[in-house]
């Protein structure tokens, strides 16, 4: 009787005991360990497959023939509800993928929030119509360094996706202030923008996000060189910004320092290259920024 009571309880154990600790020990691990633990046995394979929660995540970044890896990705049940799919500077990966995902797979996006197409070269304003009218729920997206994506696609995007709140088109350098204006249209809760080196963009476009988009926590305006003092001033109507980059910011004099110090939730704030400020406009910043907890001030002649 008690080696029947010890074999019933060891197989309690194996049954639910084991797979709890897996679940959450899975949990933690990076999604690539996770799939190749797929392999380990089918008992392990039918229980990691189990848990729905395990698989909100797919994890492509800087992989080989990675828009293959993605359809077939998205193809798997355990897929289905992917709420974060990362593709930075994946190979491989064009418009035809993201159309074909778009006419089989689009059903796996629908709660898509989150999509990081970093360095994805290949990818143009036809791509990101088509992976765009899939994620009626995108929260963030990140297209950084992407020269072919244009105006085009930045409308195809506010048209299908009408919750942003983080957007990355850093080095996107065929947009205009034309895909600001449509931002600033539709996103008026956005909390993150990055435009550094978005080199074709004025005060025109910039003042739009400033009076439009006043939750504005993130602002990323590193190396445009075309804004003026004027813009840097209305920097100080984001009363809930956090960090703010104005890296190589040519134009920022000390006046418009003096404006941005009324910033009084800033918590970084970069001016490095920034080479018209002075002691004055610095002083500004420290005496205002009652929040700041990190200020880059290289290579100012102060």
């Amino acid at each position: 009787m008690e080696a029947e009571a010890e074999a019933e309880a060891e197989l309690a154990w194996s049954r639910e005991t084991i797979p709890r600790v897996m679940k959450i020990v899975c949990a933690r691990l990076p999604q690539r360990d996770l799939v190749s633990l797929l392999l380990v046995s089918p008992w392990l394979h039918r229980s990691l497959v189990s848990y729905p929660s395990l698989w909100l995540v797919l994890d492509l970044r800087e992989m080989t023939n990675a828009g293959n890896r993605l359809l077939d990705a998205l193809s798997l049940a355990r897929y289905g509800q992917v709420k974060r799919i990362n593709l930075e500077f994946a190979q491989d990966i064009d418009d035809k993928h993201l159309e074909t995902l778009k006419n089989k797979y689009s059903e796996s996006l629908k709660s898509l929030e989150s999509l990081n197409l970093n360095g994805c070269q290949k990818i143009s304003d036809k791509g990101i119509a088509a992976v765009t009218s899939c994620c009626p729920n995108l929260k963030v997206l990140s297209i950084y360094w992407n020269v072919r994506v244009t105006d085009i696609g930045i409308k195809h995007l506010v048209e299908n996706c009408r919750h942003l709140v983080d957007l990355n088109l850093s080095g996107c350098k065929n947009i205009t202030d034309e895909s600001l204006e449509l931002v600033a249209d539709s996103y008026k809760e956005l909390q993150s923008l990055n435009i550094t080196r978005c080199v074709k963009l004025t005060d025109i476009g910039l003042q739009q996000i400033l009076f439009k988009c006043s939750s504005l926590q993130n602002l990323n305006i590193y190396a445009l060189s075309s804004l003026t003092d004027n813009t840097y001033k209305n920097i100080s109507s984001l009363s809930y910004l956090k960090y703010l980059d104005l890296c190589g910011a040519q134009n920022l004099s000390d006046d418009a320092l003096s404006c941005i110090a009324k910033c009084r939730n800033l918590a970084a704030l970069n001016l490095t290259w920034c080479v018209r400020i002075t002691d004055k406009g610095v002083m500004a910043v420290a005496k205002g920024c009652l929040s700041l907890e990190f200020l880059s001030v290289f290579w100012l002649w102060v």
